[in-house]
């Protein structure tokens, strides 16, 4: 019988919300008895776990972002640490946001619980000396990377890679006319998929730039047809404000979420750097991929030189080369973002099959049942008799 019957976790994000319940209904499926509390989303909520905070308390990125809302962070952080010391889980489980999560994972550890942590911190990418953090506080650290363990291995920290659950459920390059049929889109007109951002600070920082954009591509394209999907509901008032003030005559299609389907009906993507963007390349679409960080944050990375990678993207660090155009703080304007995604409408042929090629082999060696994967390491490393 396993030592394991309850089990905290806590996602901080929308999408490690998803891998997080995909994660829980793998380890319910070896394991049926588990229960699961924690920060939850609603797709952690439909799997079964309970909340003891929501998602959106944590839903912060950025250095100057988290600043402003430490308060908040630290007063869950304490309620939760009360709550576990009072009744210690059998393992936590971390999924991603490293900054709040890997704290909380030191204080649980010195109490004697045992940590797991799903989807690694990017210390290969900026602040690597977050490893040294890591060491001896995280008893399991799940890569969905190859590289990242091999990096974890050089540090004598126990590390297994199980691939990424988004490459099992995304199937290569689905026919767009069979998606727009369900999307009811247009199957004639070329289709640019826009995706500002699943936080309100990216639809602020991006949402006008991005809907100008969209504005001189369907001035100068009337055949191209511009779609949105709504990360949240309350997004569709601010891109209409953005919109009235900035970009009136622009006509755009928004949808509920779908925004998989959306990028998988798509002739081209421009939307905001993050997990879409891994996402696009496992649908194997063409992209422009933009961000902005708050000028603050930006000039502390720059000044400390934080980041250690030539790319901002997955793809592009996955392949070692410049497969996504990416267009960062001061070189996102409207007018920049058209000349991508016009280079992309014109892109060589040649050019277009070797992009295809390079995604398509990414995503085969993604592809590892990666939540099954992620839940037997667990079980074998933490069960026991």
């Amino acid at each position: 019988m396993t030592q394991l019957r309850r089990i905290a976790i806590i996602a901080g994000e929308l999408s490690g919300d998803l891998l997080a319940a995909r994660l829980i209904y793998a380890l319910r499926q070896q394991c049926p008895t588990l229960e699961f509390e924690g920060v939850a989303g609603p797709e952690m909520l439909a799997a079964g776990c309970e909340c003891l905070a929501p998602l959106d308390a944590l839903s912060v990125m950025g250095l100057t972002e988290t600043v402003s809302h430490l308060p908040e962070l630290l007063s869950i952080r304490r309620r939760l640490i009360r709550h576990w010391r009072d009744q210690p889980p059998d393992l936590f489980i971390g999924v991603d946001a490293p900054d709040f999560n890997l704290p909380l994972a030191r204080k649980l550890h010195a109490l004697g619980i045992p940590t797991t942590h799903y989807i690694s911190p990017s210390v290969w990418a900026w602040r690597e000396r977050r490893v040294k953090k890591i060491q001896g506080h995280i008893d399991l650290m799940l890569t969905l990377f190859p590289f990242e363990a091999a990096f974890y291995q050089r540090y004598q920290v126990p590390v297994c890679y199980v691939g990424h659950p988004l490459a099992d459920e995304i199937e290569f390059d689905v026919g767009r006319q069979a998606v727009r049929s369900v999307l009811q889109l247009d199957q004639q007109r070329r289709l640019l998929a826009i995706l500002p951002g699943s936080r309100q600070h990216e639809i602020q920082r991006l949402g006008t730039c991005f809907l100008v954009t969209a504005a001189c591509l369907q001035k100068r394209y009337p055949d191209l047809q511009l779609v949105i999907p709504l990360a949240r509901p309350q997004f569709e008032a601010m891109l209409e404000q953005q919109r009235l003030a900035h970009a009136p005559d622009l006509e755009v299609i928004y949808i509920r979420g779908q925004s998989r389907e959306l990028m998988q009906a798509a002739d081209y993507v421009l939307l905001a750097s993050g997990t879409a963007v891994l996402e696009g390349m496992l649908c194997g679409r063409l992209m422009v991929a933009a961000y902005r960080l708050s000028r603050l944050t930006a000039w502390v990375l720059k000044t400390f030189r934080l980041l250690k990678v030539k790319y901002v993207t997955l793809p592009n660090n996955l392949a070692g080369e410049p497969l996504v155009a990416e267009v960062l703080q001061d070189d996102v304007s409207a007018d920049r973002l058209v000349a991508e995604v016009e280079r992309l409408m014109t892109l060589p042929v040649q050019r277009q099959r070797y992009i295809m090629q390079r995604f398509r082999a990414l995503h085969a060696e993604l592809r590892c049942d990666a939540s099954a994967s992620a839940a037997r390491a667990i079980l074998a490393h933490f069960d026991g008799d």
